[in-house]
């Protein structure tokens, strides 16, 4: 079968959310099916600058053909129409037009051969509903289209532009049950053929926490894992987490590991590592108490279920209710809504050792039964045959 496969950005440089996991899919579909992403120049999701060379390649047996962005987004323009887009859910048509162009990235061309080429390939599965691509691709195939939205609640998703697009797919794949319950109740798509089957993770055989411990002078630390910008609520981690350690005297410090895109508080208690290697990474889960993820909108999180499957807990915002469905589901988390919880969700984990314990072989176990790869390409193949358009 030959499956297309639409995403805002594509390549080893992609690191994380709905472009990681698309790669992931693409390199497990591949040894199935012919595999073809199509996909943007750029690795900036902010500029959308080119960064890759426009054309056709094959890297880890996927053939990539990357399309390049027109113009970078160009804030001037963009802010202004993002605040009216979020005060007026129903602009105008031509509003809503010019704003998907500076959300990005603009690669018409992109959408040009999509419409051009559309018989060539049996199925297309579209990834993340928010950009330029997916909004402009989907209305041309949806017939032949998987859509993966990667929805969550968020202020975007009630954007009237939206409900085309959720209403041209010919099949959902969702990555939560929470998911589902969205996008079936704000687009009455119900009756669309659909499925659940999240992402497989992947952890090395060999993780050494104690190695980390020992490279960094650590003793006992959370970890957060990801984006350090206001968009995952890092600033009200960093709040709550200095204001935890006025009020609590111990030896508890904060790691984050990723790109930082916004001021970080100078305290000795919190450590900003950058970007790590893949090995520092899953190290550093390993030898922490618990991963940390304090933002109010996720649609799976990777480093939820990558700390789950090395058999730690989590700590979460309660508000996602995907993050919160995680730990109820699991029994290998705990979620927090307010300073107090997440106060009292640090102080569990430090004082209930055995119940800390547990909650971690839960929350591998959980991972175990719901995120292996054999069980999600098994569905991922009942799907494709089912949408598929070979007699056309």
């Amino acid at each position: 079968m030959k499956v297309a496969i639409i995403n805002q950005r594509y390549g080893a440089e992609v690191n994380g959310g709905s472009e990681l996991y698309t790669r992931q899919i693409a390199e497990h579909l591949a040894a199935r099916h012919e595999v073809e992403i199509l996909t943007s120049c750029s690795v900036d999701y902010v500029t959308w600058a080119n960064y890759y060379e426009e054309g056709s390649f094959v890297e880890e047996g996927v053939r990539i053909r990357r399309f390049p962005t027109l113009h970078e987004r160009i804030p001037r323009v963009f802010t202004p129409l993002d605040e009216e887009m979020h005060r007026n859910y129903d602009v105008t048509q031509e509003q809503a037009d010019i704003w998907i162009e500076q959300m990005g990235p603009y690669c018409p061309g992109l959408i040009e051969y999509v419409k051009e080429h559309k018989e060539d390939y049996d199925v297309f599965i579209v990834v993340t509903y928010l950009y330029y691509p997916a909004v402009r691709a989907l209305p041309e195939i949806g017939d032949k289209a998987i859509f993966i939205p990667t929805a969550h609640q968020e202020p975007y998703i009630h954007f009237k532009m939206y409900r085309e697009v959720f209403r041209s797919a010919a099949a959902y794949i969702f990555l939560t049950e929470e998911e589902k319950r969205l996008v079936q109740s704000l687009f009455s798509v119900g009756e669309v053929p659909c499925d659940v089957m999240g992402v497989g993770v992947e952890v090395p055989e060999v993780v050494d926490g104690e190695a980390f411990r020992k490279k960094y002078g650590l003793e006992d630390y959370i970890v957060y894992v990801g984006r350090i910008d206001q968009g995952k609520d890092c600033p009200r981690m960093f709040q709550y987490f200095l204001e935890y350690k006025k009020r609590n005297k111990n030896r508890l410090k904060l790691v984050c590991m990723g790109k930082a895109v916004m001021e970080i508080p100078k305290s000795p208690d919190i450590i900003c590592l950058g970007f790590v290697s893949d090995e520092d990474k899953f190290n550093g889960i390993m030898g922490s108490k618990a991963l940390l993820l304090p933002s109010k909108f996720e649609s799976l999180s990777i480093s939820v279920l990558e700390a789950m499957s090395l058999s730690k807990p989590v700590i979460v915002n309660g508000i996602c209710e995907v993050l919160k469905g995680h730990c109820v589901r699991s029994n290998g988390g705990l979620y927090y809504k307010d300073y107090f919880e997440f106060e009292g969700c640090m102080n569990y984990m430090l004082t209930h050792e055995e119940a800390w314990e547990r909650m971690g072989q839960a929350a591998l176990k959980y991972v175990e039964s719901y995120y292996r790869w054999d069980v999600i390409m098994e569905k991922f193949d009942r799907m494709l045959e089912r949408c598929a358009k070979i007699d056309k």
